[in-house]
């Protein structure tokens, strides 16, 4: 098999790597890529879809489904990012020069771009909420937000999603955000604040699940959560299972191969991917006991879907004593997991245009914030002036939606398995994994080496496949048209 590894660096290589910003403690490797992975899909997507797939047995599935699809995808674009010690595109160009992969990477730079053209008008919600919800506080039953019926706060957030130029500004303050994070710098600037926004975040997380499980009546959140009724798992369930693990950790979007770019050499790839996976599912877990004691405990829907975050979650919080005060504190909780995912998505493009075309940081962020907003804007706009203007029957936000969750992202994960499986030797996929024979790890590797060749690629293919709409034609047509 050819060597999809470049045999040594040249002087000008080795100088470049020394003086390259990168992470500077294990500790920061860690923080940056459990921030990235951390998101609204934590706090928002992990609840509604437990909600809507039978709760504790959906989580074993999710469980499983990560441990062979989203992982395997996290440490293959990991080695491939500190090999290479470049951009996503610049990374598969290095590593296999002269071949069509580059293109794997310029998918997950188009996905983190479009991701952000839509994911930065959800994180201008959020932000939204947290003022709305300080006024709620101060106002009291006169709030915005202080009412109990779902239908109210339908109300409120159907009147800030159509509001023009209010989705414009808040959007434009979400990038101006991200960009000053990102100007600072991959040290100074991605690492320092992703050290200090996640113990907060657990933090606040805790305290909301605290006052969560006093509730009367909590403890039928708890055992929907915990304990598993497995004949409520379906097939559909199982997709959504395998999709949601692919997409929680921020796999496929080229973030995980420039953030590994960054990596210390020393790092211990598979164990950091262990580690940020299982803290990854300690915050969604406690999303989830944050949310369904208080869901059953005053009568709503588990399964209240997408809506739960903006509609589901004020009622809650308002049916609660001191509810305004914790309302503050869980929106506030959901825009920092917001800004450790939208560094990650933002610093895709930007490494490109750094290190590909050779743009300062500077210039780089600021193009990749205007053409954010540019772009960004129609989805920003898709709930209200631009909600009749739809291209192949979607809205401008459901359609990037669609075509990064359901094309680009599986694509790209699909083809840097089959690199990382199947392009590179064994024995040079162990040498970059055991960091050069400085660990000994080589049952991880096997493992590692075995999954990602013959079971993630598979599973890959089959959320790709339900993504497209083709399984079930596909499954019926094998089902001889029953």
């Amino acid at each position: 098999m050819q060597s999809a590894l470049p045999a040594g660096q040249s002087a000008k290589e080795a100088a470049t790597a020394s003086t390259r910003d990168g992470f500077t403690t294990r500790l920061g490797v860690i923080a940056a890529t459990l921030g990235s992975a951390v998101g609204l899909g934590n706090i928002w997507k992990f609840p509604f879809m437990t909600g809507e797939n039978g709760g504790a047995a959906f989580v074993v599935v999710y469980i499983l489904a990560t441990l062979f699809v989203g992982l395997p995808v996290m440490i293959s674009e990991h080695v491939i990012g500190r090999r290479a010690r470049t951009d996503a595109i610049g990374s598969l160009r290095k590593l296999a020069p002269r071949t069509p992969w580059w293109l794997v990477g310029a998918a997950g730079v188009a996905a983190a771009f479009l991701i952000m053209a839509f994911y930065t008008e959800v994180a201008g919600w959020v932000f939204a909420y947290i003022v709305k919800a300080i006024v709620s506080l101060f106002q009291g039953a006169a709030g915005e937000l202080a009412s109990t019926d779902p239908a109210a706060t339908s109300q409120v957030f159907g009147n800030l999603a159509a509001n023009p130029w209010l989705s414009l500004i808040l959007q434009w303050v979400v990038l101006a955000w991200v960009a000053a994070i990102i100007l600072a710098g991959v040290s100074k600037g991605i690492e320092r604040m992703t050290k200090r926004l996640l113990p907060l975040l657990f933090v606040l997380l805790v305290i909301v699940g605290i006052r969560s499980l006093t509730l009367p009546g909590a403890g039928e959140g708890l055992r929907f959560l915990f304990q598993p009724d497995f004949s409520a798992i379906t097939g559909a369930a199982v997709l959504a299972a395998l999709g949601l693990a692919f997409f929680k950790l921020s796999v496929g979007m080229g973030t995980m191969i420039t953030y590994g770019s960054y990596f210390r050499e020393d790092q211990n790839i598979p164990a950091t991917g262990a580690r940020v996976m299982l803290a990854d599912l300690a915050v969604s877990m406690l999303a989830g006991i944050a949310i369904f004691p208080a869901v059953f405990a005053f009568g709503f829907a588990p399964e209240a879907g997408p809506s739960l975050l903006f509609i589901t979650i004020p009622a809650v919080f308002s049916s609660m004593p001191l509810g305004a005060f914790f309302m503050v504190l869980f929106f506030i909780l959901t825009a920092v997991a917001a800004t450790g995912a939208m560094i990650s998505l933002a610093e895709v493009p930007v490494a490109f245009l750094n290190e590909r075309l050779g743009w300062s940081r500077r210039n780089a962020t600021l193009v990749t914030v205007l053409l954010l907003a540019i772009v960004g804007s129609s989805a920003a706009l898709s709930q209200g002036v631009l909600a009749e203007f739809k291209l192949f029957g979607m809205t401008m936000f459901d359609l990037f939606d669609f075509s990064t969750s359901n094309i680009l992202l599986p694509v790209g994960g699909f083809f840097i398995l089959l690199f990382v499986g199947w392009r590179w030797a064994y024995p040079e996929l162990k040498q970059a994994l055991s960091n050069d024979g400085a660990l000994q790890n080589e049952r991880t590797i096997r493992f590692f080496w075995t999954v990602t060749k013959f079971v993630s690629p598979v599973l890959v293919f089959v959320v790709l496949l339900d993504g497209l709409g083709l399984l079930s034609k596909i499954l019926a047509l094998f089902g001889g048209g029953a």
